[in-house]
């Protein structure tokens, strides 16, 4: 066993610590201190970090790993992510999804590119179903692949207000979160329900009227895509008020954004001014996503992808451009995906954590390193694992 030793970095935990030695061993975080001093046989690597800043591994709630897309035919599925689209955006763990395309894209091989990215070093998880309603598994129902699926942590992305979903009704929908939230309990995992927004504002107050109708708590259930248009996003702002979680997307394109959609960046800025829990709000990247763009009759007339590289992008803008306190951000990407997955093993910083680390240059916020479980993914912004094909 080798042991890592970052010295002097800025440390946020998400939260400032300061200037501290991180020693990483084991795939774990051993020990922080302002200065450590290791008495030991074995190999010692030191890293300089006077320079930078560092932080957890990011964590990208949403990522269509094997792919998505197809609303303009089969030319425009899109294409599966790569290793180094998640490592080279400072991001040491993903969730795959299926989409809108849950036929030609399946579970099996979301769980086979699940595996395929945690053998390479990658932290990688899965949730089972899709857009439709009944959702498809991989086992019998919800239940039992969370529960006896090591990877699998909830459902979704189940579509609601959104013309390509199923329309689940009510009673539906609590009784797919009712199988998640067993399957969570029994298997020590969040079971959360991951749902996808379209476009249509009343959605949110809808989940909200029949979740306080019954005996769900409203934490279960995760809304991502909150900002996709303005109407969404000012529901958002009152859901998130009520105590809901709400997940900001970070793709987009200047063509959403002229249609209403709000940037990541601006979206948590107005979230905390209107007062949402800022341990509630997280970001996801969507990627490799279909971001298609549709005319009024409801027909697909553009499409573009999802990017990984979003995720750090939208951070850097949200400091940088928006002035927003830097925990206040990271937490979006580390500490409050974690609590809401129930990853409880990473998202911060502290010794006996996974040792997911993260390296960003202390003027531009670049990525310059990380580890994933102890393994250096990046160094000096050069990845130093690729897929072998």
């Amino acid at each position: 066993m080798m042991i890592t030793v970052i010295r002097h970095a800025d440390v946020y935990s998400p939260e400032p610590l300061g200037r501290r030695d991180i020693a990483l061993a084991g795939g774990q975080i051993l020990a922080m201190a302002p200065r450590l001093e290791l008495t030991t046989s074995m190999p010692v690597v030191e890293v300089d970090g006077s320079d930078a800043m560092a932080c957890p591994g990011f964590i990208d709630p949403l990522v269509h790993i094997t792919g998505g897309g197809g609303e303009g035919g089969f030319h425009t599925r899109t294409p599966a992510m790569s290793l180094t689209e998640a490592t080279l955006a400072g991001v040491s763990t993903v969730v795959g999804a299926l989409g809108t395309d849950a036929t030609s894209r399946t579970l099996p091989d979301l769980l086979a590119k699940c595996y395929a990215l945690r053998h390479l070093g990658l932290g990688c998880f899965i949730y089972t179903g899709g857009y439709q309603v009944p959702v498809k598994t991989l086992l019998t129902d919800i239940t039992d692949d969370i529960l006896l699926l090591d990877p699998c942590i909830g459902v979704g992305e189940v579509a609601i207000a959104d013309h390509r979903s199923s329309h689940p009704s009510p009673h539906e929908l609590i009784r797919l979160a009712s199988q998640a939230r067993n399957g969570g309990m029994l298997s020590g995992k969040s079971g959360v329900v991951l749902l996808h927004l379209g476009d249509d504002p009343n959605g949110l107050r809808w989940l909200h009227q029949h979740v306080s109708d019954s005996q769900l708590p409203l934490h279960q259930f995760y809304p991502t895509h909150v900002n996709r248009t303005t109407g969404v996003f000012e529901a958002a702002q009152w859901y998130a008020r009520q105590g809901g979680w709400v997940d900001i997307t970070t793709s987009t394109t200047p063509e959403l954004l002229q249609q209403g959609e709000v940037g990541a960046a601006e979206a948590l800025a107005r979230l905390l001014q209107a007062g949402a829990d800022p341990q509630r709000i997280t970001f996801s990247s969507d990627g490799n996503a279909s971001l298609p763009s549709f005319d009024e009759q409801g027909r697909c007339n553009g499409l573009q992808v999802g990017r990984v590289s979003s995720l750090h992008h939208s951070v850097v803008e949200a400091i940088q451009q928006y002035g927003l306190p830097t925990e206040r951000v990271l937490a979006c990407v580390t500490r409050n995906p974690a609590q809401v997955l129930g990853l409880t093993d990473r998202g911060r910083l502290a010794p006996g954590q996974r040792a997911d680390l993260l390296l960003l240059d202390q003027t531009s916020l670049a990525v310059r390193d990380l580890w994933c479980g102890g393994r250096a993914m990046v160094r000096d912004s050069d990845a130093l694992v690729h897929e072998p094909f």
